[in-house]
């Protein structure tokens, strides 16, 4: 894990990011000697992933791209 006030971390952002990409470094940033930020590498797996197993049904005559009507909505929120 690397260390760096505010100051450095502003003066040497791109260094900063090369290690966190390249080598997958974690950057911790303090102000005055108090930890206030952490940047990491972003991972993009383990997110928002696709289960085939999950479907989606509506009922049937349902059609999700109609806008929906007044009677669609319950009375409490007419």
């Amino acid at each position: 894990m690397i260390t760096v006030n505010t100051h450095k971390a502003k003066s040497t952002l791109s260094k900063l990011l090369t290690a966190v990409e390249k080598k997958g470094e974690i950057v911790l940033i303090c102000r005055n000697g108090k930890p206030i930020a952490e940047m990491k590498a972003f991972s993009t797996t383990g997110r928002l992933t696709s289960n085939p197993d999950l479907k989606v049904t509506f009922a049937p005559g349902f059609n999700p791209t109609e806008p929906a009507t007044e009677a669609d909505w319950p009375e409490e929120n007419r």
